[in-house]
């Protein structure tokens, strides 16, 4: 039941970091380039939530939990 919970946790994390990092794709201009809006991506912490969030999924589903 846990893994459960830490799977539902890591992808509403995942969610949550993917859409905020896609809306901030709307800072993308001419004048401004890929490297400006990682600059800008990297000092948010809302855009930490994707990886985050993906680790979660990962260690849920690949790592065994014993209950005792």
């Amino acid at each position: 039941m846990m893994r459960v919970f830490i799977y539902l946790v890591g992808f509403g994390l995942s969610v949550i970091g993917g859409v905020t990092s896609i809306a901030y794709l709307n800072i993308i201009t001419p004048e401004r380039g890929w490297v400006d809006y990682f600059r800008f991506v990297s000092t948010r912490i809302e855009c930490y939530f994707l990886p985050i969030g993906i680790v979660l999924m990962w260690v849920s589903l690949y790592f065994s939990y014993r209950e005792e």
